[in-house]
């Protein structure tokens, strides 16, 4: 099929990609030169693996160009849109300049029986308006949300655990099977497609975020309790899990979630919740937020606290920047978030990440960055692992030892094992152990 992808951030420049991987002809278009010239010219503008891969495949096979002229998009028959809808500046709402624009800017252009595709996560009710913008020009709306991990984007847009059509009900029929031959491939496969209405789809999204961030700060609020009765959250954690309606996943306790979609979605939801009348109904989520922020102040105070209080002059190494590993995203994290306020206590921070230094360099100079692991830690007083790279994870404990000047480590993420850092001559401070 002829499709086009409208908005090559992270989500875009990632379907786009991988559409032509299975066989489609794909244009994805954004109004960023930049991104479009690197994106062209097969370079991705941020760190996912297996990206560059399929990217410079679809180029080579001709069924994946880039252009900043939506008019390139005219020949499609579905066309997707993929821009952010980041938090409002003057509240917790999303922020859906970028979506709206999108859709006006595509519709001198759409041809009759088109079918314009939702993938931005936004409030619900968004798609029963622009429908109302797409239908008159012959062309109708549907709403197919995403549910990447970033990390593992690639594997989960060309085999996704699930797929979510919103459709029109007097075109259900047609817009499904349209939205079947784009994801034949992962249909073929077996993988579960649920057909709902415009409302459904929408808060699909924002729910499993939800959910996800509400158990994350379940077990985070359960450390809290663990550290001031003895217990071991990471034990509890295993022992809860086991239980098939608990389940094990998103049971790590640690500094907490980031990054650009669980923290403002919650928010989002929250607002939306309170427009439509209906704010008791998510007013956990306030506190679910609440627990997550804390996290990043409670690992900064026992980092303050090893030092007597006066932190100072002392030179902390922190690994990690990103959200999380397997990224270069800097967006809400927690590990850049801890570096930060450790800075502005005095503290002086040498910060290391595989990936995200140049992004967290751009927003915040005034770190000190280092361009290897050895390099952070040489004569650091304490050490604070806040993203979980599996260089961090496989750090060999008596090794790291000689390269410090104060072997104090601070497991922002419980994935060092105590006992063996312990026995190496550490002084070892897990999250709620």
């Amino acid at each position: 099929m002829k499709l086009s992808v409208i908005g090559c951030g992270y989500l875009g420049a990632v379907h786009a990609a991988a559409m032509a991987s299975l066989g489609h002809e794909v244009v994805g278009i954004d109004v960023d030169e930049a991104k479009i010239a690197k994106l062209a010219a097969g370079e991705t503008p941020f760190f996912e693996p297996g990206l560059p891969e399929i990217l410079s495949a679809g180029i080579a096979s001709g069924r994946l160009s880039f252009s900043t002229d939506i008019a390139d998009a005219a020949d499609a028959d579905v066309h997707f849109i993929a821009v952010g809808t980041p938090q409002r500046r003057d509240g917790a709402g999303a922020d859906l300049r970028f979506v709206d624009s999108s859709v006006e800017s595509l519709l001198p252009h759409l041809k009759q029986g088109a079918l314009v595709v939702g993938k931005s996560t936004v409030p619900v009710g968004t798609a029963a308006r622009l429908a109302e913008l797409v239908n008159p020009t012959g062309a109708r709306l549907a709403w197919n949300p995403e549910f990447l991990r970033e990390g593992f984007a690639v594997k989960d847009t060309i085999e996704p655990d699930r797929l979510v059509y919103g459709v029109a009900a007097d075109t259900k029929d047609e817009d499904t099977a349209i939205l079947d031959d784009v994801y034949a491939s992962a249909i073929s496969t077996g993988t579960p497609r649920i057909v709902t209405d415009y409302a459904t789809a929408e808060l699909v999204k924002v729910a499993a975020n939800s959910f996800l961030a509400t158990k994350i700060s379940f077990i985070n609020a359960m450390a809290e309790i663990a550290e001031v009765t003895g217990a071991d959250v990471t034990q509890l954690a295993d022992a809860i899990g086991h239980d098939a309606r608990i389940g094990r996943r998103f049971l790590n306790a640690g500094v907490g979630f980031g990054g650009g979609c669980l923290p403002k979605d919650i928010r989002a939801f929250a607002a939306r919740a309170e427009e439509l009348g209906r704010g008791e109904s998510v007013a956990f989520l306030k506190q679910v937020d609440e627990i997550n922020l804390r996290r990043r102040q409670h690992l900064v105070d026992r980092v303050v606290d090893s030092f007597d209080g006066r932190v100072f002059g002392r030179r902390v190494a922190v690994l990690g920047l990103a959200f999380k590993p397997d990224s270069d995203d800097i967006r809400d994290s927690p590990a850049l978030d801890v570096a930060v306020r450790l800075k502005g206590l005095g503290a002086e921070v040498v910060s290391h990440d595989p990936e995200a230094v140049p992004n967290a360099r751009r927003l915040h100079p005034q770190l000190n960055y280092a361009e290897s692991v050895d390099e952070a830690l040489a004569g650091a007083e304490a050490v604070v692992v806040v993203t979980e790279w599996k260089q961090y994870r496989e750090l060999d404990a008596a090794a790291t030892a000689a390269k410090v000047a104060r072997p104090v480590v601070f497991d922002g993420r419980n994935v060092l094992d105590p006992a063996t850092w312990r026995a190496a001559g550490w002084t070892y401070t897990g999250m709620g152990r």
